[in-house]
């Protein structure tokens, strides 16, 4: 099976710092990959150089066979990426905000599309509502509105349920699993809750100062760390406990 991203040797100095070292990895269609990390690890760094925003110092990366360097405009057509750390224009509706977004996609009857996601992630009453009037929650669930609105082949996700309530992001990670079972999307995400994480990664990344650790399914990670679960194993990484056992 050929993978639909594929990561070869990447690195990415800034100012002498090495924030991604050399890591290399390959992720499936309708795969969950799951990638994290101690703050600092190149968790953000790494998704920002696989949608094209920082340029690597070095390596080679390929998303549906594609060249990222030289068909970063077709690439882009078919990915789609959110975070609870990017906010819209403020001065701008809901309405207006996906509007936008819908003529960068050239998405076919936009208003349609825009009030089917609304309604999904229970925000329709709001898309008259200009962005600066809006909780920090409602502004997570309309970048996640935004990040489907193509369709996406591949979604990359930045601590997607961040600043949601429990209820708001059990529904959120449904969704994303049932969009996943149903139209075989591939999800790259980041995430600092462990519980999610093993909820809803079928493949683990675990980076630290910029290299991968482990990279496997969560049993397997786990065990080659003498783990019980993944926050203990978190901790045990993010104060540089942790030793592997690889018999």
């Amino acid at each position: 099976m050929q993978p639909v991203v594929e990561v070869n040797n990447l690195t990415k100095d800034f100012n002498g710092i090495r924030a991604v070292d050399g890591i290399s990895f390959e992720v499936y269609k309708g795969e969950i990959l799951g990638i994290l990390g101690p703050n600092g690890a190149g968790k953000t760094t790494t998704l920002q150089i696989l949608l094209g925003l920082t340029t690597p110092t070095s390596g080679d990366i390929r998303l549906f066979d594609l060249d990222l360097k030289t068909s970063r405009e077709k690439i882009l057509k078919r990915v789609n990426f959110s975070s609870a750390y990017i906010s819209m224009p403020y001065s701008l509706t809901v309405m207006e905000n996906l509007l936008v977004f819908s003529r960068l996609y050239e998405i076919r009857k936009p208003k349609e599309r825009i009030l089917e996601l609304l309604r999904i992630f229970e925000i329709e009453d709001i898309k008259d509502h200009t962005v600066r009037k809006l909780s920090s929650g409602k502004i997570t669930r309309l970048c996640l509105a935004k990040a489907l609105l193509n369709e996406p082949e591949i979604l990359f996700l930045d601590e997607p349920t961040a600043s949601l309530d429990p209820d708001m992001a059990d529904k959120t990670r449904r969704l994303l699993k049932r969009i996943r079972d149903e139209k075989s999307i591939t999800i790259i995400y980041t995430s600092h809750n462990m519980k999610e994480m093993e909820e809803m990664s079928d493949r683990l990344i675990f980076l630290d100062k910029g290299k991968i650790i482990a990279d496997g399914k969560l049993e397997n990670v786990l065990s080659a760390f003498k783990g019980k679960d993944l926050e203990e194993l978190f901790l045990k990484i993010a104060r540089g406990e942790y030793v592997r056992n690889d018999n």
